[in-house]
């Protein structure tokens, strides 16, 4: 038990709490990195598109006033201007002759010349160079307007507008990009902290599970008052240590009965032995007595072993076949073959289907009769029958009955009443425990009590049908 117990807190010291924080922190930094790279890509490419479009109305806004002023009249000098729009020019059609230019093209070639493959009105393109008032490398957004029958005749009117000078850096990505880290080292340390918050208190429960281990199982964990997971956590710890410190007690227990059962045999052999070879001439006949009391002894060991090995295949839920048996109909079949003193009265008048191990429910009928029979007088009742979900197994007998400070004491392992020990003295005294374990396994109960039919005991075994059992 020591082993399993340090092997499950060295297992549980590779799960500590630090590496569910960091595998938490970790997951949601990375989701919230993804949504916060695609929405910083996509915010500077909307910003983006929305300035231009502004800028482009700005410069198509301009290049219609102008194009309403020209239909009646020209301009006396420089075309005017107002706002971001200072590139304006008056194109000729067909030749891309200047006609005329606001101050900031003056002597300027035309920043773009009509396309008289494409049949659109309206113009828009991109000019760069110094040729039309931009720096080296520079380009200007250009729209521009066909219009017919101006002052000037057939004409196209042309607004340039550079971009703005941001665009020419990576200021917006850059500030974009900060702005995300930033956000993103705020929401880690959040989470790292609220994860650690979190998982504080199961940190907590693991130290003194820890603790528990290595003092001894009697210790339990403090419960918080919060009523929430960690509670009903520590709640669970403590029932689980509950559990096995009973599985413990009763597995020292038994160690210490089963040690005691087998030693009086064995030494009462040993000492039989001793005595037959210190006898310097030995009686045949007495050497026959001793052969058969040692005989005796071996059966009784042996009775002894394989209760045990039962008890240890039930402990360790070893036996889980499971059949649909007819409970009546096994009774009446095993207790038919039975060769007993008090042959056993079988009421089973209906069918009992219950779902369960057939070899381990004749155990329980077995011992239930042979007990019964031990401390019957002259009659055994074996009823069957269900009691709303539940199948019913009764053995009644006419004997002196149990006492009712007894009545639980009998199911332990290795007790034994002085009658018992009187009427069967090579009992190993583990039937009734094995047959309550069988009972439990099957998800039922079986108790003692008094008969009011024949003045006996009674022992009462229920589990639950077939109906309700089938999967």
């Amino acid at each position: 038990m020591s082993e399993r117990i340090g092997a499950l807190r060295r297992s549980g010291r590779g799960l500590r709490p630090r590496s569910i924080r960091a595998r938490v922190t970790f997951g949601a930094v990375t989701a919230m990195a993804v949504a916060l790279a695609f929405g910083v890509v996509l915010t500077i490419i909307l910003v983006h598109r929305t300035l231009v479009m502004e800028l482009r109305d700005d410069a198509a806004e301009a290049a219609r006033l102008v194009a309403d002023e020209v239909l009646h009249e020209r301009y006396p000098g420089a075309i005017p201007t107002d706002g971001l729009v200072l590139r304006l020019q008056i194109v000729e059609r067909g030749t891309g002759e200047v006609l005329a230019a606001s101050d900031a093209l003056r002597g300027m070639p035309a920043m773009a010349e009509d396309d008289e493959a494409d049949p659109d009105f309206r113009l828009d393109t991109m000019a760069c160079g110094a040729a039309i008032g931009a720096g080296q490398g520079e380009c200007v957004m250009v729209v521009g307007y066909e219009i017919d029958d101006t002052a000037y005749g057939d004409v196209l009117v042309l607004a340039g507008v550079r971009p703005p000078a941001v665009f020419d850096t990576l200021l917006p990505e850059v500030a974009f990009v900060g702005l995300g880290l930033a956000l993103l080292g705020c929401t880690g340390a959040i989470i790292w902290f609220g994860v650690g918050r979190a998982l504080r208190p199961v940190a907590e429960i693991t130290e003194e599970i820890h603790r528990i281990s290595r003092s001894g199982l009697h210790g339990r964990i403090s419960v918080p008052c919060t009523q929430d997971e960690i509670s009903e956590l520590a709640r669970t710890a403590n029932a689980g240590l509950d559990r096995l410190e009973e599985a413990v007690i009763r597995q020292r227990r038994f160690v210490s009965d089963a040690s005691h059962e087998l030693r009086s045999p064995i030494t009462g052999m040993h000492t039989k032995l001793e005595v037959e070879l210190s006898e310097p001439e030995p009686d045949p006949h007495a050497r026959e007595l001793l052969l058969a009391s040692l005989l005796a002894d071996t059966e009784r060991l042996e009775h002894i072993v394989a209760d045990l090995l039962e008890l240890a295949r039930l402990d360790t839920s070893a036996s889980r076949e499971r059949a649909r048996v007819d409970l009546a109909a096994l009774v009446s079949a095993e207790c038919a073959g039975m060769r007993v003193r008090v042959a056993p009265r079988v009421h089973a008048p209906d069918p009992v289907w219950v779902r369960g191990n057939r070899l381990q429910l004749v155990r329980v009928l077995t011992n239930l009769v042979a007990n019964a029979e031990r401390h019957a007088c002259s009659r055994v009742d074996v009823f069957v029958h269900r009691e709303g979900s539940e199948a019913v197994l009764e053995v009644h007998d006419d004997g002196s009955g149990i006492p009712e400070k007894d009545r639980e004491r009998v199911f332990e392992r290795f007790a034994r009443l002085s009658e018992s020990r009187e009427r069967d003295p090579g009992g190993s005294g583990l039937g009734l425990a094995i047959s309550r374990e069988i009972a439990t396994t099957h998800g039922g109960t079986l108790v003692a009590g008094h008969s009011d039919l024949l003045g006996g005991a009674m022992f009462t075994l229920r589990i639950p049908d077939a109906a309700r059992t089938a999967t």
